[in-house]
């Protein structure tokens, strides 16, 4: 998981500790970071913020599926998924989720694209 904002990964991490077979096993506070712990982890699914300092989620999508091609990737933004969400298929990622609904949405979203 990157986002910048360790308000947000701390909920995150909340809402993915409610699916007992998940395991958050890497966090990252930039575009940089999360390259290099996916790189090191190989995960099954990265969760990226849009707007980071230095690398945006969608240029560490792009990255992403070149080095760990078999990573499934959702992106989440403050604005509306609907509108960002061309922009991040392209970029390589599965989906695109609200912040605003998190709590809501993301493990719906997330059991949507590993099951794909």
């Amino acid at each position: 998981m990157a986002d910048d904002n360790e308000s947000v990964r701390r909920g995150v991490r909340n809402i993915l500790a409610s699916v007992p077979q998940w395991e958050v096993c890497g966090e990252a506070k930039d575009g940089a970071e999360a390259l290099q712990i996916a790189a090191q982890l190989l995960p099954d699914f990265v969760l990226l913020d849009i707007s980071m300092p230095g690398m945006s989620g969608l240029d560490v999508a792009k990255l992403l599926r070149e080095k760990v091609p078999a990573v499934k990737i959702v992106v989440m933004s403050q604005h509306d998924p609907a509108v960002l969400l061309p922009r991040a298929l392209q970029a390589g990622a599965h989906a695109c989720v609200d912040k605003g609904r998190l709590a809501l949405d993301l493990i719906p979203t997330i059991e949507r694209v590993l099951s794909d």
